[in-house]
């Protein structure tokens, strides 16, 4: 990937050394699909049962980033949906925003058609899939007023074309009623 962010590394290769099933969304996937971008945040998809968080902090040690606590983690993680908590590696001051997987079947459906990617000489990894991007970002823009998911989406759509699922897509659009967004980055 050719927009530096390899700087998050620092993240991920603790993943892929734990062995922790996670993927990479946000704007770092829909650079990797469009058109690359500056991004302060790295934003992950992480499958973090209460089995598995003792693993997750022994990988992130406390000297070195900032993770919640573990009861916080545990609290988290027995959410069906919409986990969260942040990651910052004290050092650098990079961030990672980490979704738990949860139920969501969104999510499920991702997790089953992963890209596994090239992220610097070193290190390979997970990226979410295009329509996974693109319906998360048309939920962001149905949220929020923002011209940079809508100008991500039209990326995506671009360059990807054909390759795109776009009966998958359709259905997402209309069972989670995002058709204005849709429209939109049509036009």
């Amino acid at each position: 990937m050719a927009d530096g962010s390899d700087v998050y590394a620092v993240f991920l290769k603790v993943l892929e050394t734990q062995g922790i099933s996670y993927f990479v969304t946000g704007s770092v996937a829909s650079s990797a699909y469009g058109e690359p971008r500056f991004t302060q945040d790295l934003d992950l998809v992480v499958s973090l049962s209460s089995g598995s968080i003792d693993d997750f902090l022994a990988g992130f040690p406390s000297s070195d980033f900032y993770v919640p606590p573990e009861p916080t983690l545990r609290e988290e993680a027995s959410r069906t949906e919409g986990g969260h908590f942040n990651l910052l590696h004290q050092d650098s001051g990079l961030r990672a925003d980490v979704y738990l997987a949860g139920d969501d079947e969104l999510h499920a459906w991702a997790f089953e058609h992963l890209r596994r990617i090239q992220l610097s000489e070193d290190l390979e990894v997970w990226l979410a899939p295009p329509e996974y991007v693109i319906v998360r970002k048309l939920e962001w823009m149905s949220a929020e007023a923002g011209e940079r998911h809508r100008e991500d989406v039209r990326h995506m759509i671009r360059l990807c074309g054909e390759s795109l699922d776009h009966e998958f897509l359709a259905r997402q659009v209309r069972a989670r009623g995002l058709e204005v967004a849709w429209d939109e980055v049509q036009g």
